[in-house]
């Protein structure tokens, strides 16, 4: 259900009543694009025929839906071109830059309203008993457009970013270095050595095994690991990242065989994300103890 998490911290327990939470975001649902808009997005129910808040015993489940209307550069360009030509012929002359501009931005208009849409939905998870809140994407620049529009409907949202004791990169280099993971985690196939000086030369292995010796003439050389595909308990394989994100979650086999029967589509949603959020709860507080705990202000 989530793949990438952008990690968040609210206070622990966080009181805000789901009830409270939807009729703070109610002003920005989601309504589709009219004909003549690129481009609208607003919250959604995650379930259908849902709340726009999702509520399961205090984990919070939001949708934020967007609506783009796409138009391909070369469709436009070239009726650009057809209309351009005809002005030349009309006043014997080429249109100027601005002739084209305007031009260009007439015809942009015109084609809208037979723009084809492209959806996108981006899921954010509220933990409030633990303080977490993740927005679902691999994008810090996205998931930064999630938070301020939280931001605007939420007034006074106690919402920092997560900070740890010791730097991830160095925790990650570490453990390459000695071959061992922290307690409850097993080292994958998947890294990335970047050196720190001018060059930036980077080494990445990618379902490649992991030759301690290999590893440690690349640290060194005076490379560092930037990303680091881990295991937690044999339950999620995630890949950590240099900025504290959380990216290509996915629950492993001994994890579905742990699901309860569903009866229904809604039984079925409800015990997914009951179950998932619960394993990543536990699994975000044994990373955040492998690097050292929070940092306090």
């Amino acid at each position: 259900m989530l793949k990438n998490l952008q990690l968040y911290r609210l206070p622990a327990p966080w009181v805000m009543t789901a009830e409270a939470l939807e009729q703070a975001i109610a002003h920005q649902a989601f309504t589709p694009a009219s004909s003549n808009e690129l481009f609208r997005q607003g919250w959604d129910a995650p379930r259908e025929g849902g709340a726009l808040v999702h509520n399961v015993a205090g984990q919070f489940l939001l949708q934020l839906k967007a609506e783009k209307k796409v138009m391909p550069a070369a469709a436009i360009n070239a009726v650009v071109k057809a209309r351009a030509a005809e002005l030349e012929e009309q006043q014997g002359f080429p249109p100027g830059k601005l002739a084209r501009k305007e031009l260009k931005e007439r015809v942009t208009d015109e084609m809208l309203p037979r723009a084809f849409s492209v959806p996108r939905a981006t899921w954010v998870w509220i933990d409030t008993a633990n303080g977490w809140l993740a927005v679902d994407t691999a994008s810090p620049s996205k998931a930064d457009d999630v938070i301020k529009l939280l931001l605007k409907a939420v007034d006074r949202l106690p919402l920092e970013s997560l900070r740890v004791q010791r730097s991830p990169v160095a925790v990650m280099t570490s453990w390459l270095e000695s071959d061992e993971a922290p307690p409850n985690f097993t080292i994958d196939q998947d890294t990335e050595l970047r050196a720190t000086g001018e060059s930036r030369a980077a080494v990445r292995y990618v379902k490649h095994s992991l030759d301690p010796a290999d590893v440690g003439r690349h640290i060194a050389a005076g490379k560092q690991c930037t990303r680091l595909a881990m295991t937690w308990n044999s339950r999620i394989s995630f890949v950590l990242t240099e900025s504290l994100a959380i990216k290509g979650v996915k629950p492993l086999d001994v994890l579905k065989e742990g699901q309860s029967i569903a009866y229904s589509d809604h039984e079925r949603f409800d015990n997914d994300f009951t179950l998932m959020t619960g394993e990543l709860t536990k699994m975000l507080a044994d990373l955040v103890e492998a690097l050292g705990g929070e940092a306090k202000a």
